[in-house]
């Protein structure tokens, strides 16, 4: 029998397959990643585009994850914090809401904020504290409902859900009706609340690239495309067939659906994120900004210089708008985004310069009842592939670095 290409052949080099081939190298064994792409990352990657640093797509790291803090070299990424909190949009001007507890001297500011009612802000630290009491086990093992009907099992009121939970949660889940899992929910209220949220200084792609600095030469190839595979080889586009101990499909969700014939793979989100240069500042502070008016189309906006002034040039500012669900596709969107901002920032943002649309239709999972919710699924096929992708775990960074780890262990057990 000839001898193997490989220990394990890896499909995709997104989180989730870097991570499991990190794990596998430094257990000795020997992985070859087939991303089809022209480098790592997945749909964690950062260009750079005329000086700018542009994350396909606002992206954002939760430090408080558990496993990913374990994992990364969070030093390393040279984080840059987002202030706790948000500038929410209503009438004609912006309300601020922070986080009680990360800045105990906005307090008073926001419980005076025009947003919801002092009983919905006393449920907001009721809740938070109540997260932080329980094990992210026990959440994800909790009773599942929507995240809409778990805010009004909460007693939550129309005003705030619909002011302040809508444009935040639905930007953070890509999902504005909040038909997410009410387990995703808790877990990332919990997280928000236990941790700043933050990116590296030179952009989202540097998490991936850190997973990928161990790995020697010949552990990747990029450009490969694969057609078809098996528990132990794997067929390229080129006509060259590869074979392995093992075979690990960690690819992009359609490309997961037809190479590993899975059914549970959920059907996955889409969000636009459409980045604009521009001379001054439109919000001189990092903080997310959100639509409380749900009029659109931008649910929510950041200005990313403001964040880590890596992101763009000396004397220049990036701003990143997130667009969601339908509004991402109509027609004359980038004259309603104009509309928008100008309401909001007056004539200087007509200068906006257009840098650059992302559109990513499979940005994460939909984690609604409908489509299965938030729970593990099988990371082994029943005629042998091995299966990782945030799919598998939750629609997350960590759920992608978890179920990287998952597979990983299990291969070292086997092989």
């Amino acid at each position: 029998m000839s001898k193997p290409t490989a220990d394990v052949l890896i499909v995709g080099a997104g989180l989730a397959g870097l991570t499991c081939a990190r794990e596998l190298t430094r257990a000795g064994l020997q992985p070859l990643l087939l991303e089809a792409s022209d480098g790592v990352g997945g749909r964690v990657r950062t260009d750079r585009v005329d000086g700018f640093l542009l994350d396909r797509g606002f992206q954002v790291l939760l430090t408080a994850y558990p496993t990913t803090r374990r994992i990364l070299n969070y030093d390393r990424l040279d984080l840059r914090p987002f202030e706790p909190g948000a500038l929410v949009r209503l009438g004609a001007g912006f309300t601020s809401v922070s986080d009680p507890f990360r800045r105990p001297s906005e307090t008073v500011a926001t419980l005076l904020a025009p947003i919801g009612s002092l009983a919905d802000k006393g449920r907001i630290a009721r809740l938070a504290l109540a997260l932080r009491l329980r094990s992210v086990e026990e959440i994800l093992g909790a009773r599942e409902d929507s995240t809409l009907a778990r805010l009004s099992e909460l007693g939550f009121g129309t005003e705030m859900i619909e002011g302040f939970f809508r444009p935040f949660l639905g930007g953070v889940f890509l999902d504005p009706t909040l038909q997410t899992s009410s387990r995703m929910f808790e877990f990332v209220f919990k997280m928000f609340g236990s941790g700043p949220v933050a990116v590296p200084a030179d952009g989202m792609g540097a998490l991936t690239a850190q997973l990928a600095e161990g790995l020697p030469h010949e552990s990747l190839r990029t450009g490969e495309r694969v057609e078809s595979v098996t528990p132990r080889t794997v067929q390229l586009a080129s006509g060259e067939s590869l074979t392995g101990r093992a075979v690990v499909v960690a690819a992009d969700p359609s490309t997961t659906r037809r190479l590993a014939g899975l059914d549970d793979v959920p059907p996955y989100l889409p969000a636009l994120c459409w980045y604009f240069e521009a001379e001054e500042p439109p919000v001189d502070r990092g903080i997310l900004v959100l639509d409380g008016e749900g009029k659109g189309p931008v649910t929510n906006l950041a200005v990313m210089s403001q964040v880590s002034d890596h992101y763009a040039p000396a004397g220049r500012h990036l701003v990143s708008a997130t667009i969601l669900g339908e509004r991402a596709s109509t027609p004359e969107l980038l004259q309603a985004i104009r509309k928008q901002m100008r309401k909001w920032y007056g004539p200087a943002a007509d200068a906006w310069r257009e840098i650059r649309a992302y559109r990513i239709d499979e940005a994460l999972p939909d984690q609604s009842l409908r489509a299965g919710g938030v729970a593990p699924r099988p990371i082994r096929t029943g005629n042998g592939l091995f299966v990782c992708g945030d799919h598998r775990v939750h629609g997350s960074i960590e759920g992608a670095i978890q179920s990287g780890l998952a597979v990983a262990g299990r291969l070292k057990a086997e092989l």
